[in-house]
Parts: C-alpha cells; sequence; structure tokens
C-alpha cells in the first residue's frame, strides 16, 4: 500500500525537509498500522494526539444509544482526523475513529505546538486551513440527510461528489453500508433506491464507481 509524502499531507504542506522532520521530533511522531474494523480512538476518552492517515482510510462515526451508527466522515491519505479534540486536550472525544481499510498512520502530540518556532507557525497555520475545510465538508452532510426522500438524499449526495471531484464519473469513499450510514438510511431502502435510479436512466455503477448520466 504505497504512502502519501508527508510534504504532500495537509499539516506539511509548504514546508522545507528540515522543518518537517523538527516538527515530527518536538510532536512526538509515531507511525503506527492499523487493520480494517479496528478503532483508533474511542469515544468518551480524551487525547492529545491527532492522527495524519498515510494510507488507506478511517472513517468518523457516532454511536447512538441504541447502538444505531452513524458515518459522519471519511478521512483519506493527507488528511487529519481528531485535531480538535488534541488541540482542546481535556474534552473527551464524542465519536469513535474507525479503520475502513488497512491503514498506516502518524500520531502527533499537539502540545509540542506550543514551541515559538518557525516549523509550529507553518504547522499551526496548516492546521488552520485543515481544520475549516473539515467544517465545510461536514456541513455538507446537513445537505445530504436533509432530504425526506432517499432518491433526493442519494442524489444530493452524487451531485456534490460529481463537482467536487469535477466529473460525473468518479469512485465514492463507502461502500453500500457505509454509505447507507452516512446518508442515515437503511441499507435495503438504499439498494433499492439506487436500483430504480439506474432503470430510470439517471446513474450507472458498480460497487463504490458511479456515473451521472443525466
Amino acid at each position: 500500500m504505497e504512502k502519501v509524502s508527508l510534504q504532500q499531507t495537509q499539516l506539511f504542506r509548504g514546508m522545507t525537509d528540515l522543518d518537517v522532520k523538527t516538527a515530527l521530533r518536538a510532536l512526538h511522531a509515531v507511525e503506527r498500522a492499523y487493520p480494517k474494523g479496528a478503532i483508533i480512538l474511542h469515544s468518551g476518552e480524551p487525547t492529545v494526539r491527532m492522527g495524519l492517515v498515510l494510507s488507506g482510510g478511517v472513517t468518523i462515526e457516532s454511536c447512538g444509544s441504541w447502538g444505531k451508527r452513524t458515518i459522519l466522515d471519511h478521512i483519506g491519505p493527507g488528511q487529519l482526523f481528531a485535531e480538535s479534540y488534541a488541540i482542546l486536550e481535556t474534552e473527551p472525544l464524542q465519536v469513535n475513529v474507525c479503520v475502513s481499510e488497512d491503514c498506516r498512520v502518524l500520531l502527533l502530540d499537539l502540545t509540542g505546538l506550543r514551541r515559538a518556532e518557525p516549523w509550529a507557525a507553518a504547522v499551526t497555520r496548516n492546521l488552520l486551513t485543515a481544520t475549516a475545510r473539515k467544517n465545510f465538508k461536514l456541513s455538507l452532510r446537513s445537505f445530504h440527510t436533509a432530504p425526506t426522500t432517499v432518491r433526493e438524499r442519494v442524489t444530493a449526495y452524487l451531485n456534490t461528489e460529481a463537482m467536487r471531484r469535477s466529473s460525473r464519473e468518479f469512485d465514492i469513499p463507502f461502500d453500500r453500508q457505509q454509505l447507507a450510514d452516512y446518508l442515515n438510511l437503511d441499507r435495503t431502502a438504499l439498494s433499492k433506491e439506487l436500483g430504480k435510479m439506474r432503470k430510470d436512466g439517471l446513474i450507472e455503477f458498480r460497487k463504490n464507481h458511479f456515473a451521472l448520466l443525466v
């Protein structure tokens, strides 16, 4: 599994090799591998470490009191997770960080950002930008789940992905169950509606690859 270059990631973009190496030491960076299905961070526990996905992927999930899973976001290579909790330090996580596919993750202790050094300023700027982008991405989920019908939710999500990729043909980061959880739908209802949309000539798909036809 190919890993992303650190200087291509959200956190270290635009930094020199020396500054990246200095930051990794100061932030006590630890690289770890996790298998699909593992939980990296658990709801209810605080953390001073945030994660940077190097390969594979993780999902941010919320579990209700009745055990219903809701997927809030997918984090892929080069992206961050738990950064807000790591900055707050004592605030317990309201979500689980779960491995959606075998992955390698860089864990970083953000207490090291208190240093008044050039690398810390660069990391802080990148972290602020990444957090703003993530907040925007999470806000999109409210638009995807607001419609009342299954077709409207699917259409809203697929249209967003098409605009984001500047293409009417693309891969999504979710399997069927994950997509159902993200859209807050029953998997059977989702699969049935996807079949109807294909029959109506609106979409074509195979596994997680979709094409919008109209």
